[in-house]
């Protein structure tokens, strides 16, 4: 399985709020966010890992440039005009039948991470595992509505009624999720929310 992170945010919350630290280099427990992420991805059997930062993270840049590890390991410097379209130049690397997919900035604990994994590489039939969270702390949350199965019916800016989930910012994806976005990207479709909308999607509580 191939593993890929979105870091191209300008944190721009975390600027105004005086964090000079770029958000991918913030600790948690001293170790970066993004090194945790590589670390977690190794543990769980990761084939390769794609990261995609903007052009402005010189700093982040030069610490990604420095990482070595035992699996390949692909850099992308791109500003992008979306999580979308981050999503889309790292796709390009994403070569295996299924991939996961996180922001650099997702917090969970680990046995919880394994077992998402498990649950969608033990699947056949779902083409996608979005990780959900009734924890909001965004200040522009994507809501998720779920049946009791946890299937996923709806994607919506604001909270509907009976919608207490949030995405957690993992998704796994079989590699026909590559076709779906390449085409929405044909049709300039630029919001995570209507490409998810488009795959056949089912969650697993975080």
């Amino acid at each position: 399985m191939d593993f890929a992170i979105i870091a191209a945010g300008e944190g721009s919350r975390l600027i105004q709020e005086g964090v000079l630290t770029p958000k991918p280099l913030i600790q948690i427990q001293g170790i970066p966010l993004i090194e945790r992420l590589l670390r977690i991805f190794l543990k769980n059997g990761a084939s390769s890992i794609s990261v995609i930062v903007n052009e402005e993270m010189k700093e982040v840049q030069n610490y990604l440039e420095k990482i070595q590890l035992p699996v390949p390991f692909n850099l992308c410097i791109q500003s992008t005009p979306s999580s979308m379209h981050s999503f889309y130049e790292l796709s390009f690397y994403l070569k295996n039948e299924s991939f996961c997919l996180t922001t650099v900035d997702t917090i969970f604990k680990e046995e919880e991470f394994s077992n998402f994994i498990k649950a969608f590489n033990d699947s056949c039939d779902l083409d996608g595992l979005m990780a959900v969270t009734d924890f909001v702390d965004d200040e522009k949350p994507l809501f998720v509505k779920t049946d009791h199965d946890l299937s996923i019916h709806g994607f919506f800016d604001k909270q509907e009624e009976n919608c207490v989930f949030v995405s957690g910012g993992i998704y796994c994806l079989k590699h026909l999720g590559i076709r779906v976005l390449t085409n929405a990207i044909s049709e300039g479709i630029s919001r995570m929310k209507k490409l998810s909308a488009q795959i056949s999607v089912g969650g697993i509580k975080n």
